[in-house]
């Protein structure tokens, strides 16, 4: 820690660690859950489709990647030269990529939930499902994209 840096000062590092991770892997459980849920429902009906109803559930671990990317990059940086500047930098990028990790991880599970049922019954939803998908996980990737801007970020 800096000479002129408060005592507590790692504690804004750590909490932004603990941010991402926390907020991202509530999102990513909340995806799989719901998306995992409506794969049960729909193979009971159509027990063929099952693996190609699996991409809601990785696209929802995906999430959870990305705060664990940050948290480990905000760990890492804390060291005996950190300052209150970094450390608050570090737990806007925490609760950047963590807050929406998890928005994204629920409108995957919405989205995956209703599409793998809507696929069971109508199979040409797949592709539709598929990019609404897409658009609900990119939320998760804005907030990864801000948060390395910010956890990079340095006093000079």
């Amino acid at each position: 820690m800096s000479a002129d840096a408060p005592p507590y000062t790692p504690f804004f590092g750590a909490m932004g660690a603990t941010a991402a991770m926390a907020f991202s892997a509530l999102g990513a459980a909340y995806g799989t859950a719901k998306s995992g849920t409506g794969i049960a429902a729909m193979s009971v009906m159509r027990p063929e489709l099952i693996m190609r109803s699996i991409i809601p559930v990785v696209m929802a671990g995906i999430i959870a990647i990305y705060g664990l990317v940050v948290a480990a990059l905000i760990a890492n940086s804390i060291d005996a030269n950190y300052d209150l500047f970094r450390a608050f930098c570090h737990l806007g990028a925490g609760l950047s990529v963590g807050l929406s990790g998890l928005a994204a991880g629920f409108a995957v599970g919405v989205v995956g939930d209703a599409g793998v049922r809507g696929t069971a019954q109508q199979p040409r939803l797949f592709v539709g499902m598929v990019l609404i998908l897409i658009f609900a996980e990119v939320l998760g990737l804005y907030g990864l994209i801000v948060a390395l801007i910010l956890a990079t970020k340095s006093k000079n």
